[in-house]
């Protein structure tokens, strides 16, 4: 709606009443707003940082701020950390878009009477391709590469039986042929645990930090300083000032309850329903869904929907299983999911997870 069209109706809310005008104006005004916003895809930098880990996470749609209560918490929620009894490690490999792989590692530790700690790193890799120029458009025999990481240090503590806190601090690094881009960011979550049928209640946001842009010898420019004098230097060096853009921030409000065990008293079998609302920085609001049927403390079913009422997007449901093993003291879990990209087809997710 324009504004001439609400001018319109303010004068034909003076004809009506000074309530019903107020009612015609604040019909009119977010119409006429919602034609102007946009979603900011596209608007920050190490965007891979919103990629999800662990196969039992993307198996539930990602809904996992409150299921997170493994070391893959340090993703996706650091206040469930201290949720971890023993020693973990999980190793995460994904085959992700257009020849792009994605490998993720984490440990967590609990300390008694202390809290947990814990260590990750992610890399989003390529490989190598060859320049094309102007006047090489076959290749000039010079190879680029290009990748992302992140190292990531959290910890967690548990102030309650019912309450966690916890917060990680990460540094981020992109790199692309000389140039290359840094920045710090800090994670902080928590996780309640109600009286109610132990329904649990979490919340995260993560990458929260500094601004990142390019920086390097392929910023370095040839620039003549004084064009209006003849006979100067052309040729001074000189640096292009890039543009710092903000990190991927997410914020997740997650809700979750057993009502296998909790609701029905299924004592053989978790039933676990699980539902995330999630604003991103760069995107506008979506749910996450998941469900998981774990048999005996072997098995696990799982389903879910990703980026619900998200406009524009790829995809969204998910599926996967998970085998636990016991072996020499130690338990396995090898956990796959298979992830709907709409139109970028479907992927295969895998996971390992050791628990000591």
């Amino acid at each position: 709606m324009n504004l001439t069209a609400i001018r319109n109706k303010l004068k034909t809310a003076g004809r009506c009443g000074l309530l019903t005008g107020l009612l015609f104006l604040l019909a009119a005004v977010p119409q006429s707003l919602q034609a102007q916003t946009v979603s900011g895809v596209g608007t920050t930098a190490a965007s891979f940082l919103k990629i999800g880990v662990g196969a039992r996470a993307l198996g539930m749609g990602e809904a996992y701020t409150t299921q997170a209560t493994d070391v893959t918490a340090l993703y996706w929620n650091p206040g469930a950390l201290d949720r971890i009894d023993n020693i973990q490690m999980v190793f995460n490999h994904f085959d992700y878009l257009a020849d792009i792989y994605f490998e993720y590692f984490g440990a967590a530790v609990p300390i008694q009477n202390l809290g947990t700690f814990g260590i990750s790193f992610s890399y989003l890799g390529m490989p190598d391709m060859e320049r094309t120029t102007v006047m090489s458009p076959d290749g000039n025999g010079e190879m680029v590469s290009a990748h992302s990481y992140a190292v990531n240090v959290g910890f967690a503590r548990a102030l309650t039986d019912r309450f966690a806190i916890g917060g990680n601090v990460k540094y981020v690094g992109e790199s692309i042929w000389h140039a290359q881009a840094t920045g710090f960011a800090f994670d902080v979550g928590l996780l309640y645990r109600a009286l109610f049928r132990n329904v649990k209640i979490g919340m995260s946001i993560t990458n929260f930090g500094t601004d990142m842009s390019m920086q390097g010898r392929d910023m370095l420019i040839q620039h003549d300083i004084s064009e209006q004098y003849a006979g100067n230097n052309e040729n001074i060096n000189a640096y292009l000032d890039t543009d710092g853009f903000p990190m991927p921030v997410l914020f997740r409000v997650g809700l979750s309850a057993n009502i296998g065990r909790d609701f029905f008293n299924l004592e053989k079998y978790d039933w676990i329903v699980a539902v995330d609302a999630v604003h991103p920085n760069d995107n506008r609001e979506y749910l996450n869904v998941g469900t998981e049927i774990d048999v005996w403390n072997a098995l696990a079913l799982r389903t879910g929907y990703r980026q619900l009422f998200l406009k524009d997007r790829e995809g969204g449901f998910t599926f996967g299983f998970g085998v636990r093993f016991n072996i020499l003291n130690t338990v396995l879990n090898l956990d796959y999911a298979n992830v709907d990209y709409g139109r970028l087809d479907h992927h295969n997710k895998f996971s390992l997870l050791f628990s000591f």
